[in-house]
This record gives C-alpha cells, sequence and structure tokens, in this order.
C-alpha cells in the first residue's frame, strides 16, 4: 500500500518533503506558497525531484535527530552505509540574540558511514510547477537551472560533486562527505563541505534550545513534541501566519476531486494552532500572530475572511493545473483556494477564544492591547449584525449556506470572550448588552440545534444529521461535561459518525456526494469528548489505536482511510497535531513549567 511515507524539514520561509527511499518528492522556493521546483509528489514524470538511486542490495530506514526537524535517511547493504542529512538552515546569529538565518536554502548532507557505497543522482528541478520546459546547466561554481518559457524563474545547486556527474546521473562512488545546497539566490560566499556542516550543527542546535523550551509531560512527551516542531515547521515567520498544511492538492479521497491548496493561513486553523502554542509555552508564536490579526483587520469596517496568503494576501484565486495528473492520478491539482471568499461565523469565536487567552495571561499589559480591544469591539459587533444569518460552516460547503449549530455555538463564544475582555479591561459599559446578546444565542442553540428524536445536538438547525464540531460544544465552556445532553450528544455522534474506531466529520451529502474518508481530527475530539464524559478507559485504547495509524515518523495527513488505514489529504496537517497535543494533555500532567511573563 502507498502511504504518505514522507518527512518534513523546513525553516519557516519553506518546506521540502523526503519519501522514505530519499527522494525530494515536494520543495517551493523561495516561499511556502511559492511554485514549486520539486513536485514529482503529484506527477511522477512531469513534476520534478532530487532522487538517489541506489541498487537493489540496499535497504533504507528513516528518523529525525532527536529532538529537531533535522531528518536522517540511512542507505545500507550491510557493509556500504551512508546517511542523507536533510535539513533547511535555521539558527541564531550575531552573538546568539534574536536575529534568524533562515535564507530559501535546502542542504542534503551526505555523510559517510562504511565501505564504498555507490549510487546515482537524480537531480531534475522543474520550475513554476513544471508548466515550462527547465534547462539546467553546469556553471564554475554551480549547477544552473531556469525556465526557458514563460515567467523567469531560477534555481542554484552547489555541491563538492563532480557536477557532470550529477547533471548526467553518473554513478559515484563515495568515499567522503558529500554536500548538495539548494538555493534560490546565487551564493555570495564559496559553498563548502565545511560550511555546510557548519550550517547543520548550527540548525540543529537551534531546533534542540527550541525543544527545550517546549513544556515537557508525564505522558505521550515524544508525540506532543513531534507535533509541536510540525506546527513550528508550518508557522511562516515574516507575518506569523501558520499553515494548514504544507501541500496542495493531496486528495481526501484516492480518485476523487476533493483536493486542495492548504498552503494558507485559516484563521480558525492557526488561532487553534496558536493557543496550543502557547500552552507549550512558545509565547513568542503567538505575539507574532496576534499582529498578524491586527494587520490583516486593521480597519474597523475590514471584512474578516476566513483565511490569508501567508504574506497578508486577500486574493487567493483558484487555477487547475491541467498538466499535472495528479497524486495517484487524483486530478485536479489545484493552487489557489476560492474558499477565501466564503461567509463563516465560526471565524469570530475562535478568534476571540485567543484574544482572550493573551489577555487572560498578560492583562492589559499585553502589547497591542488597544488594537486587540478595537478589535474585540468589532467582532462583537459583527457577530451582532450577522449570527442570525446562514453560513458555510466549519466544512467550508461550497454551493449552499446553512444555519449550522457549530458557527452559533462560536458566534456565542465570540460574545462570551468579548464579555470576560471588557471585564479585564475594565470597560463596564459594555458587559450589560453584551450579556443580552450572549444569552439570546445560547438560548437559541439550545431551543434550534437540539433533536429529540436524535437525542443530540445536530449539525444545522431543524434537521437530523450529526456533525463531529458539536463534540467542541464542552471544551469551548458552553455546556458542562456532566450535562446529559452533551453526554448524549457524545453517544449518538460516536454511534453514527464512527466506523472502525475512526470518525467522519459527517455522513450526509455535500457538494461532492457522500463523504468516504475519515477527518482526523474529528477522531481526537471524538477521544476528547469520551474522556470528559468520563469513558476514560475507551478513550484510551482509541487514543492509543490512533497514534498508531502515524507513518513511520509519527505525522498525520488530514484524512485516513477507514479500511487501509493508508493517510491521505494535504500533509502534515496542523489540525491534525494539534489536536493529537490537546488530546495528549488530557492524560498527561505537564512537569516542565516554565514562566515566560
Amino acid at each position: 500500500m502507498i502511504n504518505l511515507d514522507y518527512g518534513i524539514v523546513g525553516n519557516g520561509k519553506s518546506a521540502a518533503l523526503i519519501s522514505k527511499n530519499g527522494a525530494t518528492e515536494w520543495l517551493c522556493l523561495p516561499l511556502f506558497d511559492s511554485a514549486s521546483v520539486f513536485s514529482s509528489l503529484l506527477d511522477k514524470e512531469k513534476g520534478g525531484s532530487f532522487e538517489v538511486i541506489v541498487d537493489k542490495s540496499y535497504s533504507t530506514d528513516q528518523k529525525y535527530l532527536p529532538k529537531t526537524n533535522i531528518l536522517v535517511t540511512r542507505f545500507t547493504n550491510g557493509t556500504d552505509t551512508f546517511e542523507i542529512i536533510d535539513f533547511m538552515p535555521r539558527y541564531h546569529y550575531r552573538n546568539g540574540g534574536d536575529h534568524i538565518y533562515s535564507p530559501p536554502d535546502y542542504i542534503r548532507y551526505f555523510k559517510w558511514k562504511s565501505g564504498t557505497p555507490t549510487f546515482r543522482i537524480k537531480y531534475e528541478p522543474k520550475l513554476e510547477y513544471g508548466e515550462k520546459p527547465t534547462k539546467t546547466q553546469i556553471q564554475p561554481e554551480f549547477i544552473k537551472s531556469k525556465t526557458v518559457k514563460g515567467p523567469y524563474d531560477s534555481l542554484y545547486l552547489y555541491t563538492n560533486l563532480d557536477k557532470k556527474k550529477v547533471v548526467n546521473s553518473e554513478e559515484v562512488t563515495m568515499k567522503s562527505d558529500l554536500f548538495f545546497l539548494i538555493s534560490y539566490n546565487q551564493k555570495l560566499l564559496p559553498q563548502t563541505q565545511a560550511r555546510a556542516y557548519l550550517k547543520l550543527q548550527r540548525t540543529k542546535v537551534y531546533w534542540l534550545n527550541w525543544s527545550e523550551e517546549t513544556h515537557r509531560f508525564s505522558h505521550y512527551n515524544d508525540e506532543i513534541l513531534r507535533s509541536a516542531l510540525v506546527l513550528k515547521l508550518l508557522s511562516y515567520d515574516k507575518t506569523g501566519a501558520v499553515l494548514a498544511a504544507a501541500t496542495t492538492s493531496l486528495p481526501e479521497t484516492i480518485g476523487e476531486i476533493r483536493n486542495w491548496d492548504y498552503r494558507f493561513c485559516w484563521l480558525r486553523d492557526s488561532s487553534m494552532v496558536i493557543k496550543v502554542m502557547t500552552k507549550l509555552g512558545h509565547w513568542r508564536s503567538a505575539s507574532r500572530f496576534l499582529n498578524f490579526i491586527i494587520d490583516v483587520v486593521s480597519d474597523k469596517d475590514e471584512k474578516i475572511q476566513i483565511m490569508y496568503g501567508i504574506n497578508k494576501e486577500k486574493n487567493l484565486k483558484e487555477r487547475i493545473l491541467t498538466h499535472f495528473s495528479g497524486y495517484e492520478g487524483s486530478a485536479p491539482v489545484r493552487i489557489g483556494n476560492a474558499a477565501y471568499k466564503q461567509k463563516q461565523h465560526d471565524i469570530y469565536g475562535i478568534l476571540m477564544d485567543v484574544i482572550y487567552q493573551q489577555f487572560s495571561l498578560f492583562d492589559v499589559s499585553l502589547e497591542n492591547s488597544e488594537e486587540l480591544w478595537t478589535i474585540t469591539r468589532s467582532i462583537v459587533r459583527i457577530v451582532k449584525n450577522n449570527w442570525r444569518k446562514p453560513d458555510r460552516g466549519i466544512w467550508e460547503i461550497r454551493n449552499e449556506q446553512r444555519h449550522f449549530t457549530f458557527s452559533k455555538l462560536l458566534c456565542w463564544v465570540a460574545v462570551d470572550r468579548g464579555i470576560k475582555v471588557a471585564k479585564l479591561t475594565k470597560r463596564e459599559e459594555y458587559i450589560k448588552p453584551w450579556t443580552r446578546l450572549k444569552n439570546t444565542i445560547h438560548d437559541d442553540i439550545f431551543e434550534k440545534a437540539w433533536n429529540e428524536d436524535k437525542q443530540a445536538f445536530t449539525q444545522t438547525y431543524g434537521n437530523k444529521d450529526l456533525d463531529a464540531s458539536t463534540l467542541l460544544m464542552e471544551s469551548f465552556g458552553f455546556i458542562e461535561a456532566s450535562d446529559e445532553r452533551y453526554i448524549s450528544t457524545v453517544k449518538a455522534t460516536q454511534k453514527e459518525l464512527s466506523k472502525n474506531g475512526l470518525m467522519y466529520r459527517y455522513r450526509n451529502e455535500d457538494d461532492f456526494g457522500l463523504p468516504s474518508s475519515s477527518f482526523t481530527i474529528c477522531t481526537f475530539w471524538m477521544i476528547q469528548a469520551l474522556f470528559k464524559i468520563g469513558e476514560e478507559e475507551e478513550a484510551q485504547k482509541l487514543f492509543d489505536q490512533l497514534l498508531s495509524y502515524s507513518n513511520h515518523l509519527g505525522l498525520f495527513s488530514e484524512d485516513i482511510d477507514f479500511e487501509t488505514k493508508r493517510l491521505l489529504g494535504n500533509f502534515p496537517q496542523a489540525y491534525s497535531h494539534l489536536a493529537l497535543i490537546e488530546t495528549a494533555m488530557l492524560f498527561s500532567k505537564d512537569i516542565h513549567l516554565k514562566t515566560k511573563f
């Protein structure tokens, strides 16, 4: 069975995916959402890759250096052994201050271990998504690849290996360490094996220090840390944006058309990530994301989008790359995402939840507190004017607006957190009118979302379909875990949406027919809900089972096939990893607290 057996490396600017056999099959430069230079993940023939070809006597295994985002792929035939150490440089400079060196570079360091390993390099960049031809030429200092038609783009490869052997894919006998540095920019300083090794060691120190700042837990600490490292990799340093995933168009189901570009910043996903990262001790991530929010909604009358580009772009026009066959033949391949135009009321509650968290931690001393108070008032005003209207919902239904329970719930959350912020900032005049609005929304949900026949809160007002998002009613503080209506909702939702220990988001037909794969975060939500209603033994069993479905490196995508358990959807998925952390924390006690404020 083909699975998403990839590792990811990155540096807060971009990321690369490396297969279990050491092939780089996905890389966009200079940024996460730039056009790809390697994308054989989406088309084996037209996408381009950087592969290491060995004979059948070699076997491979892959792992991360502990507590880092540095990936090691080991090749051995018992006698001849070498390792490829993949990373993107990221480290402090200028006497260890806050200045971070993170260029649009990707380094593959080949470390000789024993014998005389032999292999061939297949280096075939295909710039600009391979839509136009790419020409690769040897020059004195580097190998340069460039487009010959269409938009101009170029790429530089520096190495201490004979460049002709690289370009011609000739056999190499390895006797000492080698390096390959792929850069979007031409380098000003000579690139040597010693310099590449120094960058490796500095990057290793950076990740070890970052991991040391992450709170430790009594149980599942390794899984929590790996997920935190993934979330850090999906965070764009320049603006504080958090990507939903590093890829585009990996299908939710093989052969279907539920293929989307996730290299953007959904406010919902990002806010949830930041809330979790703050709990893990990474306050600076929260500060950068709050600045991102302030910038994109700075105008008091600004229409808040559900998502933005990582550099705060508002127009994410979607188009299809018709020349790509798609992952395992699952077309279309999309870049851009038309969902940016959608109306989703839940984002207001998600945003207010993270804003309130920061106010509660730092009180009015919070940097940018006045701007955030202005945003708070704007959000509550928007909710007041819009909460009764239908929307597209958390699952981004494209062709129909409905009265989604989760959207109403999060409108309640927005006002509830707004009231709490008003109390912290002593804005007493807002508390009474906002409390009346909060109570009105609360009563409306209980009246219209509860279904007596199902004995559960349903997906939308007035129907019988269930939805995994209602499991979050307790975690947002809307209802107590001991409330019989919540307990009944959890059990009814599990009965209707669970299959082979995994969860559907919903089972009713949507724009593209009936869903056919499990949505990973929903299974985590169910485990959390079971734990909270006292079914801790069952929750533990389901959690351990779900963890076993990760790939060989502990990474999760968006979806899991119910039958085969293969990973599906974009990868690695921030949503899945933040939910893993939240769930693991239920079974653990924090044993390494640090005060940072």
